[in-house]
C-alpha cells in the first residue's frame, strides 16, 4: 500500500492538535508529534500537550519519552520519528506529523546537514562575550550573517546561537547552506499549514491559551519541575518558551504581571518564527485556522488526494 504521510503544521496556538484529533474520528491516523518539549515527560500545561481522552482516543507518538534532564537532539527525532512513520505506514494508517518545532520538520525533509565538530577554543570565546555582551547582541550577530537561521531562534537561546555562529566561522557557511542532501521523503507526503489569516487573532488566541495555561496550574507545573529536577539551568526545559518566564518568577527575578507579559511576547516572537520558516516553504497548503469550516475543508483534501484512495478503501473510511 502507498500510504501517503501528512505533515499538520504551523504556529503556536493555531489548533494543530485539535485538527489532529478531529482528523482521527474521520480516518485510521496515528499522530506524530513534532514538539521539543512535548518529548518530556511533567511538561503538560506549558506545552498543550494532547489531554488523556485525546490520546486515549488516538494514538500519539513522541511524547512523554524523555525525563526533564535529558537532552533530545534533533538527530533523534529523525531517527524515531522515520521509524514510526514506516512502522504507522505499516499497519495502513497515515501517519500525521503535528507540531511547530520547524527544525524537526526541517531534517525530516532535508537530511541532518554536514556539520563540523566543535570546537571549544571558540566556544569559549564566544561564551565570554555572551556574559559581557548578553546573547541578544550576539543574536543580532548572526541574523546578519545567517538571517533565515536567526529568525528560528529565540534571541536568548545561547546554545544554537553559538552554534549557528560556530558553523558559519569555522565553515563560512549557514547551516541551511550545508544541508546534504540526505533527506527527501521515500513517501507521498502532504504538507498543510494551519494559521489564522489573521496576524492579531493569533496573537488573541496565543494570550488567551497563556492565561488558561495559568489557571490550570502552570506555575505550580513549574514549580514542581524545579523541585524535582534542581540541575542547572542549561536544562532543555528551562529555556522553553513560558517555562523560563515562570522560573524566572519563581525565583523571584520578575514578578507575577512581568511574567505574563514576557511569556506572551516570547510566544509571540516564537510564533513569529514559525511563520517565516513556514513561508519559506514551496508546495504547503495554507489552511485559515479560524474559518469555520477549516476541518471539513482539511477533510475533503484528504479525501480528494490520489495516494489517498486505497488508504481509504481499505478501512472504509
Amino acid at each position: 500500500m502507498t500510504t501517503p504521510v501528512l505533515f499538520l503544521m504551523g504556529p503556536t496556538a493555531s489548533g494543530k492538535t485539535a485538527m489532529a484529533c478531529t482528523l482521527a474520528k474521520r480516518f485510521p491516523v496515528e499522530i506524530i508529534s513534532v514538539d521539543a518539549a512535548q518529548v518530556y515527560r511533567g511538561l503538560d500545561i506549558g506545552t498543550a500537550k494532547a489531554s488523556r481522552a485525546e490520546r486515549e482516543a488516538c494514538r500519539h507518538h513522541l511524547i512523554d519519552i524523555k525525563y526533564p534532564d535529558d537532552t533530545y537532539s534533533a538527530a533523534q527525532f529523525r531517527g524515531d520519528a522515520l521509524a514510526l512513520i514506516e512502522e504507522v505506514r505499516t499497519r495502513g494508517h497515515l501517519p500525521v506529523l503535528v507540531g511547530g518545532t520547524m527544525f524537526y520538520f526541517h531534517v525530516l525533509l532535508y537530511g541532518l546537514p554536514r556539520l563540523p565538530p566543535s570546537d571549544p577554543y571558540f566556544r569559549a570565546d564566544i561564551e565570554t562575550r555572551a556574559r559581557r555582551e548578553g546573547w541578544p547582541m550576539l543574536h543580532h550577530e548572526l541574523a546578519e550573517v545567517d538571517p533565515r537561521r536567526a529568525e528560528e531562534i529565540s534571541p536568548n537561546d545561547g546554545q544554537r546561537i553559538q552554534r549557528a555562529l560556530e558553523i558559519n566561522t569555522l565553515t563560512g557557511k549557514n547551516v541551511r547552506r550545508r544541508s546534504a542532501v540526505r533527506g527527501g521523503t521515500p513517501w507521498p507526503l502532504m504538507r498543510l499549514a494551519l494559521v489564522p489569516a489573521i496576524r492579531e487573532h493569533l496573537h488573541r488566541r496565543i494570550e488567551a491559551r497563556f492565561r488558561r495555561m495559568l489557571e490550570l496550574g502552570f506555575v505550580s507545573e513549574v514549580a514542581q519541575l524545579l523541585e524535582a529536577y534542581p540541575g542547572p539551568s542549561e536544562l532543555p526545559w528551562l529555556k522553553m518558551v513560558g517555562y523560563r518566564q515562570v522560573a524566572g518568577y519563581l525565583n523571584r527575578e520578575v514578578g507575577y504581571n512581568r511574567m505574563m507579559e514576557a511569556s506572551i511576547a516570547a510566544t509571540r516572537r516564537l510564533a513569529k518564527r514559525q511563520l517565516t520558516w513556514l513561508r519559506n516553504q514551496s508546495a504547503v497548503t495554507w489552511i485559515d485556522s479560524d474559518h469555520p469550516g477549516a476541518a471539513h475543508g482539511v477533510c475533503l483534501y484528504l479525501e480528494s488526494h490520489p495516494f489517498m484512495a486505497e488508504l481509504l478503501g481499505s478501512k472504509g473510511a
